[in-house]
């Protein structure tokens, strides 16, 4: 195999730097009002259909857009202009606010914002922006530095360089860079025009794409560079597919696909030889085998138990368990088997009242009792828990 470019940084993974710990959202779809919602560091959103579960989880990848400079308006366009993204409509909602608070091990950096529609191109302007540091060793909370309002793309990465004091400039760093790496992972995709079905670039392999396109590069990498991760994840593979053997990564001019060869006979399988299932599961057990410098701080799974075999799924919540330990993960699903892997502390019920979402965290007083009798995940399929359609 040829030398993949971007190799691993040898670094530590370490402790976690920051997650995103409160949130106050209102008027993005049909998140209409959610109030001061506490996240833990491993967050299961659980839910009927149509809840709202994948709403949050899009909320956040706006956040990434946002802060990445310069792209939020292109993020609007593509969710179809600023009437799809407001309650009920541009008729009903005109604006759209948030808070995020996200703590570290010093204190807590807030981040809070106002868009508004402008009818005239259906996009949003931000009319209010502003951050603050708050230390955990001082009574109170610090004051807002307020940004510029009425421009169309967020003004605090310019905070980095331009915040009059250098606090200031160091909170602007810190919201930015941890919102900017608030990824979505959703490796849904595997009909015959996926991406990860396309041969890709070997120097495309710093992180794992958001759809997993990627894939071949960054095991490639792995294999060259971090042979222990890589022979992890090739181990934790055959623990749910046992007729796998090992990749097979050849790059062609400068390019590879994902191949792998199976225990019986030299035949290797191509992605659309793959079952979707198979697929799904090289993408997830990648991801949370990852070296820490090659992950988010904060990682989104939208359904990562789409296509599993249980087996797989109980596999994939250990590690996701193990993850959290350096990494915050929040994740949707509708599996009870995912969430018979977790404590009732890791839950957020998602309910749609009256067409708008409500989000709730469970209480020990409602719960104990019932933990006689069931998993949590079966006290969810028996409605003992809410988050089911009514």
């Amino acid at each position: 195999m040829m030398e993949a470019e971007k190799k691993v940084p040898k670094k530590s993974q370490g402790l976690i730097q920051g997650r995103v710990s409160q949130v106050s959202i209102e008027g993005f779809r049909n998140l209409a009002k959610i109030e001061n919602l506490e996240l833990p560091q491993m967050a299961l959103l659980i839910g009927a259909n149509g809840a709202g579960k994948s709403n949050f989880i899009r909320f956040f990848e706006m956040l990434g857009w946002m802060l990445k400079g310069q792209n939020f308006q292109e993020f609007v366009q593509r969710q179809g202009g600023a009437d799809n993204l407001l309650y009920m409509g541009a008729k009903v909602t005109q604006h759209i606010r948030a808070t995020i608070r996200m703590a570290t091990h010093k204190g807590w950096n807030d981040y809070r914002f106002a868009l508004t529609h402008l009818p005239a191109d259906d996009s949003l302007i931000f009319v209010e922006e502003a951050y603050r540091y708050s230390d955990k060793s001082r009574s109170g909370e610090a004051p807002w530095n307020a940004l510029s309002s009425g421009t169309r793309e967020g003004q605090l990465p310019l905070a980095i360089k331009d915040a009059p004091t250098p606090k200031g400039k160091t909170t602007a760093r810190t919201v930015t860079h941890l919102l900017r790496q608030c990824v979505t992972y959703q490796f849904h995709d595997t009909s015959p025009t996926a991406n990860i079905k396309r041969a890709w670039d070997v120097t495309e392999n710093a992180r794992l794409r958001s759809d997993g396109a990627n894939l071949a590069p960054v095991l490639l990498n792995l294999f060259e560079n971090d042979p222990r991760a890589y022979s992890r994840i090739v181990q934790r593979i055959q623990r749910v597919l046992p007729i796998f053997l090992d990749f097979v990564l050849e790059p062609n001019f400068g390019k590879v696909l994902l191949r792998w060869r199976s225990k019986q006979g030299d035949k290797t399988f191509g992605p659309d030889s793959t079952s979707d299932g198979s697929l799904r599961l090289f993408c997830l057990v990648t991801l949370l085998s990852l070296p820490g410098e090659m992950l988010p701080d904060v990682l989104f799974l939208d359904e990562p138990e789409l296509g599993l075999h249980p087996f797989a799924i109980q596999l994939v919540a250990a590690m996701m368990r193990s993850l959290s330990a350096t990494r915050q993960i929040i994740a949707s699903t509708q599996s009870v088997t995912l969430v018979n892997e977790f404590s009732w502390e890791n839950l957020i019920v998602a309910d749609q009242i009256d067409g708008k979402a409500h989000f709730r965290r469970l209480d020990e007083q409602g719960v104990v009792s019932w933990l006689e009798l069931y998993q949590i995940g079966e006290m969810w399929e028996k409605n003992i828990l809410g988050g089911t359609p009514e």
